[in-house]
């Protein structure tokens, strides 16, 4: 029994953007008559790919639903001081791809393992490959697969499919990763960040007209948030830095500057620097 709202119509959407998502990136990464993939076709997309396919690749790689579902939580929760993880992710990049990248593309060095190995040694190389397997498979791989269904479950009203909804994910996503490489993940990405980004701004615009009431507008929404927001005592949604006499609960959290300039710092580096599915898309 369908009890999620979703109509026909929503469902052929759906079903229309499964298909198209999979067929661009069969597409895209076919080989061209009489050529032949080689691993660095496959693996970095032959070097090929723009600027800003590979930005977009680098957004989509990044939102998945745990920032959907987790950071939107802890945003309602405690507000905009979140977007710290975000905002140092700018500076960070930036250093990525001014120190480290230069210096792997020089070597030729396209994993971080490989990194280490030269740096170090092959100890150090093959400790952090196992880490990597068992940090990507049973935490950021299941974790975002797990809540995804979790969001298909409650969207579409199926009730009890949670398990049949990850290996479908899986399949899709699958189907034109594992035949096309890190090109056909790269143009998808494309296509997703602009549903992404669109359907963003569309869904914070008719939630802030909601708010407004009806004809009202997403700016006197907003407006109205705004005036809540400054009711209530000792507030501090709307802070970026958070002070913990105001609020103790995000400061633990979030502990005012020191996070940004100090765990978010390192965390940053950690992620967009020594992260091999994000590297390896700075690397293409």
């Amino acid at each position: 029994m369908n009890n999620s709202g979703f109509q026909t119509i929503d469902f052929v959407i759906v079903g229309i953007y499964m298909v198209l998502l999979v067929s661009l990136g069969l597409f895209l990464s076919r080989n061209k008559k009489g050529e032949q993939k080689t691993a660095n076709d496959y693996f970095l997309a032959g070097n090929k790919l723009t600027w800003w396919a590979v930005g977009a690749s680098l957004i989509a790689a990044n939102i998945s639903a745990e920032q959907f579902i987790g950071m939107s939580g802890s945003g309602y929760k405690i507000g905009i001081c979140v977007a710290a993880y975000e905002i140092m992710a700018a500076v960070t990049l930036i250093i990525v791809a001014k120190f480290l990248l230069p210096v792997m593309l020089k070597r030729h060095i396209y994993t971080i393992p490989q990194f280490l190995r030269e740096r170090y040694n092959d100890g150090v190389g093959m400790a952090f490959s196992v880490f990597w397997l068992f940090l990507y498979i049973f935490v950021n791989l299941t974790s975002v697969a797990w809540l995804g269904s979790i969001a298909i479950e409650q969207i579409l009203g199926l009730e009890g499919y949670r398990m049949q909804i990850v290996l479908i994910l899986f399949i899709i996503a699958g189907i034109y990763s594992i035949y096309g490489g890190l090109a056909s993940v790269a143009w998808t990405d494309v296509l997703q960040v602009v549903f992404l980004i669109g359907g963003g701004l569309v869904t914070a615009y008719f939630a802030l007209e909601a708010v407004s009431g009806e004809g009202k507008g997403a700016l006197e929404g907003m407006s109205i948030i705004f005036e809540k927001l400054k009711s209530i005592p000792n507030d501090t949604h709307f802070n970026l830095i958070v002070d913990k006499s105001k609020s103790p609960d995000a400061f633990r959290d979030l502990p005012g500057i020191a996070a940004i300039v100090g765990g978010v710092w390192l965390t940053n580096i950690g992620y967009w620097g020594f992260n091999q599915y994000i590297i390896q898309k700075g690397l293409a």
